[in-house]
């Protein structure tokens, strides 16, 4: 069990779309280059996310992708349900027929471990992700400000404006 890069990327690149999206349509091409993924790989997963009308498409200068939902109604969950990335953790995908055709003895521990990560993923929403990302970036740019001197954090912020 685990999750692959289109999962990973899937979402990810979801995150950068909802962070710039309220300037309006953003480009796959903005989006591989500040994320270092690969342009094709995207535009594959952006047709999944459109058909699964997480996305939607605008055509013509000036377009690009925006979100086809309120970022507090987009949850990890929805994203790689949308991408087809399985998330099992049995190796018998649930069938049952995992050890010589009949269910293993762990198999209910597996089945458990996936119901509570589809909880959790149908927890976290793209608008939770996008607020924990704006915090971060807060964060960092007082870091940046603030050398430690006395009154540097002000001068520089005033010397940035």
């Amino acid at each position: 069990m685990r999750l692959t890069t289109k999962g990973r990327f899937a979402v990810t690149a979801m995150i950068d779309l909802a962070l710039r999206c309220a300037d309006g349509p953003v480009t796959l091409a903005g989006i591989a280059e500040r994320q270092k993924i690969s342009l094709s790989y995207l535009e594959q997963l952006f047709g999944k996310l459109r058909r699964f009308a997480l996305v939607s498409s605008v055509r013509g200068p000036g377009g690009g992708y925006a979100l086809a939902k309120a970022m507090e109604a987009i949850t990890v969950a929805d994203i790689i349900a949308a991408v087809d990335e399985p998330l099992d953790a049995t190796s018998c995908g649930g069938k049952e027929n995992c050890h010589d055709e009949h269910r293993c003895m762990t198999h209910d521990l597996w089945t458990n471990l996936n119901r509570r990560m589809y909880e959790y993923l149908h927890s976290v929403t793209l608008a939770s992700l996008v607020e924990q990302q704006r915090r971060k970036v807060a964060a960092s740019t007082v870091a940046v400000l603030h050398d430690g001197r006395p009154g540097a954090a002000c001068s520089k912020a005033a010397a940035a404006v």
